[in-house]
């Protein structure tokens, strides 16, 4: 066993439709049979979550674990960044885009077990930091564009629950797809375009296993860019499927970038907000940069 012998465990109950309750009660009780003494919280929203992570904090821990997906890894992250105290997950959300990118189960036994047994794999996150004074850590992409319009629109939205409200917006959306003037840097040097949307990658996949950005390493202390140009709803449709497999970086369509610091900005009269994590975050522009060894995070051997 590890040196990880207390650990604090924070679960997010609206994860998974309700699961992570669930999961979190099997992998605590799975911590306290690996020997290991558990704190449990559970805030009443984000808010009241993040200021008990932040006593836990506090009070000393030799990890906090996050029950739930990437919407309670991102709160993590905003107390642990640039933090000696490593995160684990026990997988419980609908994307889980961190624990998919770092090999963690999706079993709440075996993930607690990674908790005591895996390595602290020290990482890179992003930064961004918006003109309003956002300041927001993420770990795996940042989104603007269509992307970030149909999750407007579906956060809007009401009716109907889980993925297929996701589906109605974006075809809600692709019924008014246009081109979006994009002002870029990219490490200083401009790049003036129309991109349909534009993704900014610490690690690969958004959206539970979409690899928009392939090639992204969360080691090598840059942010991949991936810009997608295409008015036309016929091949945006075509393009989607592979997305899934990393190959839409080969068409004609999409260009890729890579930097340390990249501003992002659609200039005119356009009401373009960024999410992260798929979160929201905040209006453009943003400058983005990549932190190099912000986080430490467990991973199976």
């Amino acid at each position: 066993m590890t040196g990880r012998s207390r650990v604090t465990v924070l679960t997010n109950p609206a994860s998974g439709h309700g699961s992570a309750s669930h999961a979190a009660e099997r992998a605590i009780a799975h911590l306290h049979k690996r020997g290991v003494d558990v704190v449990a919280i559970a805030g009443r929203d984000p808010a009241h979550a993040r200021l008990l992570v932040e006593g836990a904090l506090e009070r000393g821990m030799d990890a906090l674990v996050v029950v739930g997906g990437d919407g309670i890894v991102s709160l993590a992250l905003q107390v642990l960044a640039q933090t000696d105290i490593p995160l684990g997950i026990v997988p419980a959300g609908t994307g889980n885009d961190h624990a998919r990118e770092f090999g963690i189960p999706t079993n709440p036994v075996a993930a607690a077990d990674v908790v005591v047994d895996g390595e602290a794999d020290t990482i890179d996150l992003g930064l961004i930091e918006g003109a309003d004074g956002t300041r927001r850590w993420f770990g795996t992409v940042m989104a603007a564009g269509f992307d970030s319009l149909v999750t407007d629109r579906t956060n809007r939205m009401r009716w109907p629950h889980g993925r297929m409200r996701y589906n109605l917006a974006m075809v809600a959306e692709l019924s008014k797809l246009r081109l979006l003037p994009f002002r870029l840097t990219f490490d200083g040097t401009e790049l003036t375009t129309e991109l349909t949307l534009a993704a900014f990658g610490n690690t690969r996949s958004y959206g539970g296993g979409m690899l928009i950005c392939p090639d992204a390493d969360p080691r090598d202390g840059r942010i991949d860019a991936t810009m997608v140009a295409s008015a036309s709803r016929t091949r945006l449709i075509r393009l989607f499927p592979t997305v899934f497999k990393g190959t839409h970086v080969d068409l004609d369509e999409v260009r890729t970038a890579r930097a340390r610091v990249i501003t992002v900005e659609v200039p005119g009269d356009f009401d373009i907000n960024a999410y992260a994590d798929g979160e929201y975050v905040c209006p453009l522009p943003v400058r983005i940069s990549a932190v190099p060894a912000a986080l430490k995070i467990l991973r199976p051997v």
